[in-house]
């Protein structure tokens, strides 16, 4: 791995663990084993390594959803295995996190990646709900869009009740409830 892949994985870390304002330029230099010249060479500051890092972690969570929303099955499955993956739910979501970090919400440039993936995930999830409907799995309703957002608030909101109790049993009831509404939508 370069030096710039390791001040953006080092970064990524970082902001899942601390947040923004935790991370510093020392910590992040610690954990990537490079100096302060090496990461002023490949990046302007930490405001630049953090949003690469955002853009990273928000580049992987797109490919790690589509396995499961673009693989093989009903749309029904295919949520339902989106859904039900392995995660480390008591680290919480990489990029929910910092949509809940008050610095990186207030800058435009840090923003910008969280809400792009969120909204690129809003908008996959209604293209398979809309792909069930069309196939006749699912039953017309609510428009597919506002039922993406409830399947993406369920997630997030999860992650924030299984941090809360530090158990991931919150997080899985709150995504087989998710199930048991979408199953209600079968044809």
């Amino acid at each position: 791995m370069n030096t710039s892949d390791r001040l953006i994985e080092s970064t990524q870390e970082l902001l899942w663990e601390r947040g923004y304002v935790g991370t510093s330029p020392r910590a992040i230099q610690q954990r990537a084993g490079v100096g302060q010249g090496s990461m002023y060479h490949h990046f302007q500051g930490k405001p630049d390594l953090a949003a690469a890092a955002l853009r990273r972690s928000g580049e992987q969570m797109r490919a790690l959803a589509e396995q499961q929303l673009g693989g093989p099955g009903t749309a029904y499955q295919r949520i339902e295995n989106y859904l039900q993956r392995e995660r480390e739910v008591l680290r919480g979501c990489r990029i929910g996190r910092m949509a809940q970090d008050p610095d990186v919400v207030a800058d435009v440039e840090l923003r910008a990646p969280v809400q792009e993936t969120f909204d690129w995930l809003t908008g996959r999830l209604a293209e398979v709900i809309e792909d069930g409907r069309r196939a006749g799995e699912l039953r017309p309703g609510a428009p597919a869009v506002e039922l993406a957002q409830a399947l993406v608030a369920v997630l997030q909101g999860g992650y924030v009740l299984a941090r809360s109790a530090e158990s991931e049993e919150p997080f899985h009831q709150a995504v087989r409830g998710a199930l048991a509404l979408l199953k209600s939508q079968l044809a």
